[in-house]
Formats: C-alpha cells, structure tokens, sequence
C-alpha cells in the first residue's frame, strides 16, 4: 500500500505555486519551501534547499510573510527534495510542552 492509500484526509493540490517557510522551534533555522498539496493533517512541501543537519523532529511551517499564519509539524516522511508533514495538534504540543519541563527539571 502506498502513501497515498494510508492517507486519512482529502488532499488538496495547488494550481499555482504556494510559497512557504519551514523555521525551527527555537528560530535557529529557515528554509523556502513549496506547498504541493494540503490536507486538515498534513501537507507535501517542496524544499529549496539542503534539509541535511536541520532538526526536523518539529518545526514551524510559516504560511504568511508575516509568521502570524503557521502550523507546528513534525515529520513524516522525506523523498528527496519532497517531504510529509504532519500538522500537530495544540493538545499535541501542549503535551510536549510539559514533557520538556519535566525533562529540563
């Protein structure tokens, strides 16, 4: 089955390029991407440059130049310049939030 079969939401594909920025939870960190396709839980991103040493773990997916539009992602999987992002849910990073707190205690 391919990844596209384990799919759980519609996906929904551009018809123009729909320019982004990937930014590392603690801002250390930019790279330019493209939006291919979105969905209520992920997303396919192009990226334009070299993702080798990023942590990629969770990040920030800036939909806005602004950066007051964004998602927090993790990742799910890499295929060359293509990545999948999960979109996490406030619950989510909430949680890992507190996880951090006891860890850093």
């Amino acid at each position: 089955m391919g990844a596209h079969e384990k799919r759980k939401a519609e996906r929904i594909e551009f018809s123009h390029r729909f320019e982004a920025q990937m930014m590392g939870i603690d801002g250390t960190w930019r790279r330019s991407c493209v939006i291919e396709d979105v969905s209520k839980t992920g997303a396919r991103l192009t990226v334009e440059d070299s993702i080798e040493g990023l942590n990629l773990k969770e990040f920030f997916l800036l939909l806005s130049t602004t950066g007051l539009a964004y998602r927090r992602c993790e990742l799910a999987w890499v295929n060359g310049e293509q990545l999948g992002v999960r979109f996490l849910t406030q619950a989510e990073t909430k949680k890992a939030g507190r996880k951090s707190q006891r860890d850093a205690a």
